[in-house]
This record gives structure tokens, sequence and C-alpha cells, in this order.
């Protein structure tokens, strides 16, 4: 992790203005500065690293995660609306693993097999049905939503303790500053430089780390709300699609309801 440290270090040297924040450009070396930094300073770019690789790590994965949700999900509409019965649909859409929609889907249909199997043929629709199904979406809508927003509150976290650790390291890098005037007795630019400039490093760890959490967490954070208003949206239609279905065939559910004759009317 020191290497890590020490070349994310040599990165944010390379930039002019840091580098001359640093003192660059008056022979002072960054790495001479973390190397001789003190265990806290140390420790705290150690921490800022870590929270920078975890946070990086966390948002390739979500992106990715959240481009295949979105992609399954327009697949199972078009799969689940030009199916000739749920149990075709069901068949159908079975590998859209990732697809929030296909999840409350496989939960519904799970629930009304079961409901449509105690009747045992008897024709109607069952008392208390759709009070049932809806707590199953409820529940099934639940389960997505934790799925598709785990590990997003680490951003949160990294975005609102980042900054504050970085001036943890500064303050503490100012401390070294002044206890280095005091053992010297002179209050010169050379004797207060390096210990600013170990503060200057922390801080600008400390907002690498935060920056990218806080502009990811609401990007996630939108396309999170996106995704459980097209759950709500299908857990309204699938209800209005199987109750007003069953009123009017009183039949086998899971083969009298016909996504594709009644589109229109679920939406």
């Amino acid at each position: 992790m020191h290497y890590y440290i020490l070349g994310l270090l040599a990165v944010l040297a390379s930039t002019p203005a840091l580098a001359a924040d640093l003192g660059g450009n008056t022979g002072t070396d960054v790495w001479q500065m973390v190397w001789s930094a003190g265990p806290v300073v140390q420790g705290v770019l150690f921490i800022l690293i870590t929270f920078s690789v975890v946070s990086w790590g966390l948002i390739l994965s979500k992106l990715r995660s959240l481009r295949e949700a979105k992609r399954q999900n327009r697949e199972f509409e078009n799969l689940f609306w030009n199916a000739g019965s749920l149990s075709a649909a069901q068949a159908q859409t079975k590998h859209l693993t990732t697809s929030p929609l296909a999840g409350l889907f496989a939960v519904a249909y799970g629930e009304l097999a079961k409901v449509m199997r105690m009747r045992r043929g008897e024709p109607g629709l069952p008392v208390g049905v759709m009070p049932n199904l809806k707590r199953a979406l409820d529940r099934a809508q639940a389960a997505e939503s934790t799925r598709l927003g785990k590990a997003v509150t680490f951003l949160a976290t990294t975005a609102n303790t980042a900054p504050f650790i970085g001036l943890f390291g500064t303050v503490w890098g100012i401390m070294d500053a002044f206890r280095g005037i005091g053992a010297t007795g002179a209050a010169n630019l050379a004797t207060v430089a390096p210990g600013i400039a170990e503060a200057l490093v922390a801080t600008a760890t400390g907002l690498f780390a935060a920056i990218p959490a806080v502009v990811f967490y609401n990007h996630f954070g939108r396309r999170l709300v996106v995704l459980e208003a097209e759950m709500d949206s299908f857990s309204q239609d699938f209800l209005n699609l199987v109750e007003r279905d069953l009123m009017q065939r009183h039949g086998p559910a899971v083969e009298a309801v016909r996504p594709s004759e009644l589109q229109g009317g679920g939406n």
C-alpha cells in the first residue's frame, strides 16, 4: 500500500499548481515529505488511499451492475408484454437474473401460482388474493431496492469523512511545524515549510477521495430512484392486469392472464 500511496502522490505532484503548493518549484520533494512524515500523517494518508481505492472499485462495479439492470429491464418489458400467458412470460424471462422487474414478476408469479393451486380449479377470484399479491410485490421490491443500493452508502461515508480525515492530517502537520519552530527557535520559512507541505498532501488526498465519491453517490441515487419508479409502475400494472383478467375469465390465473392482450389497459 505504501507503493500505491507513493504512486498517487507522484501523479498529484506532477500537477504544476499542486507541485507549486507543495514546494515543487523550490526543490522540495514529495517523496521525501511523505517518507519523512510522522506516523500519524502516514496513517492518515493510508486511510485516505484505502477509502479512495475501495470507492473507485464500488463505482466501477455499480456502474456496470446498474447498466445491466437497465438493459435487462428493457428486455423483460418487451418479453412480458408480448407473452401469451404468465407462464410463458415466466419461462421467457427466467434468464434475466439482474432485472429488478423480472425479480418482482418471479415472486408475484410464484405467489399467484400457490394461491391458485390452493383453489384446486375452483372458478372465480380467491378472496384476499390481491392483498396477498401486493404484499409479495412489496417484499420483492424492498429486496430488489436493497440489492441495487448495496454498498452505495460507502460512497456517502467516504464523501463525508475523507475531507475531515484530511483536515486532521493538516492540523497534525501544522502542529509539527510549530513544534519544529519551538525546537529550533527559528521562525523562518525553511522550518515551517515541511510541516505545511505535509498538511497540504493530506488535504489534497482527502479531497481526491471525497470528490468522486460525492459525484457518483448523487449519480447512483438518481438512477436508483428511476429503477424504483419502474418497479412501482410494474407492480401497479401487474396487480391491475391480474385482477381485471381474473374477474373476467374466472380461470387458472397463470394460463388465463395474457399480458399481450391487456398491455393497453395495464399501461
